[in-house]
């Protein structure tokens, strides 16, 4: 795998984030309110990232992975480490249109 497929979600990545999704894992878009009302992946739940940390304990009850996305994974990525700090499985899709992609494969 080179670099830029390591680094951009080739290969295993893909497959977990399209298993994830296949699975039933709930999509959450850490976007603004703004951001999430320009376009969003379908059947996604917007939390910001301002408010992610209070909403914790309601996102743990559902039990398996959780997919999250934003503009470009940074976010998403600060969400993931909070909850993987709690010891619930995320993945960083990263930007939302990689989760639309992957719900169409």
């Amino acid at each position: 795998m080179g670099l830029l497929s390591f680094l951009f979600g080739g290969g295993k990545r893909q497959e977990r984030l399209q298993a994830a999704i296949a699975g039933g894992a709930p999509i959450i878009d850490v976007r603004t309110p703004g951001e999430f009302t320009q376009g969003h992946a379908k059947g996604a739940q917007n939390i910001p990232l301002n408010v992610f940390e209070k909403n914790i304990a309601k996102i743990a009850t559902k039990g398996g992975p959780v997919v999250l996305c934003c503009r470009s994974g940074a976010r998403a990525g600060n969400a993931q480490a909070m909850l993987q700090s709690k010891g619930i499985e995320a993945i960083n899709a990263g930007p939302w249109q990689a989760v639309v992609k992957a719900q169409k494969s």
